[in-house]
């Protein structure tokens, strides 16, 4: 290759460098915690209240939504898929390709038919999640997510202690985001529109 040439060939490299590298300087900052290329929170694989096993991969080409949590939780758990419902409406037809997923944190009460009518309320293609207590402890490793029993007031009566914020997956299943809760709905409306524009 002759000289010039060869100048001109750097030259259009350093360009599209240059010009990639103002593209992702270009890019909205993620208003959630950006934990692409984490090595936690990779892995999913517990059975949806028909007892079918499920996996993150089921859900390739969506963005996905795990949340942690239980039926009778009295605030933050309703609170959070309210929101997650109100953001799949606001993203108008957009809202059918992101995939709200609730992980029952307490399967000794929620019961598949609980689970399944709790999220039912949210939107008909939520889909909740339960495991065995040694799956659900396996999964919560998996997620760095915490849950305790706290003792209620009453006789056998208690609440669950837990992480309050939403894992968020891009389409090919790589997980992108930690959204802690409290964070409101027009923040996640606005990444996941980043997601999705990757897609």
């Amino acid at each position: 290759m002759n000289p010039k040439r060869r100048r001109c060939l750097q030259a259009a490299l350093l360009a599209a460098t240059v010009a990639a590298v103002g593209c992702d300087a270009n890019k909205p900052p993620f208003k959630a915690i950006d934990i692409t290329g984490a090595d936690y929170a990779r892995t999913l694989a517990l059975s949806d209240p028909n007892g079918q096993p499920r996996t993150l991969a089921d859900f390739k080409g969506k963005v996905t939504v795990v949340f942690f949590g239980y039926t009778q939780c009295p605030d933050v758990c309703p609170t959070t898929m309210a929101e997650l419902a109100e953001v799949k409406r606001a993203l108008g037809a957009d809202g059918a390709k992101v995939q709200g997923i609730f992980v029952t944190i307490d399967p000794e009460r929620d019961s598949p038919e609980l689970l399944k009518a709790y999220v039912g309320n949210f939107g008909p293609d939520f889909v909740g999640l339960r495991g065995t207590p040694d799956q659900l402890k396996a999964t919560a490793k998996e997620f760095k997510v915490f849950y305790a029993k706290v003792p209620g007031k009453t006789e056998g009566s208690y609440t669950m202690d837990h992480t309050a914020g939403s894992y968020v997956f891009d389409t090919q299943g790589r997980v992108r985001l930690f959204t802690r809760y409290g964070s409101g709905s027009k923040a996640l409306v606005d990444d996941l529109k980043l997601l999705l524009a990757e897609a």
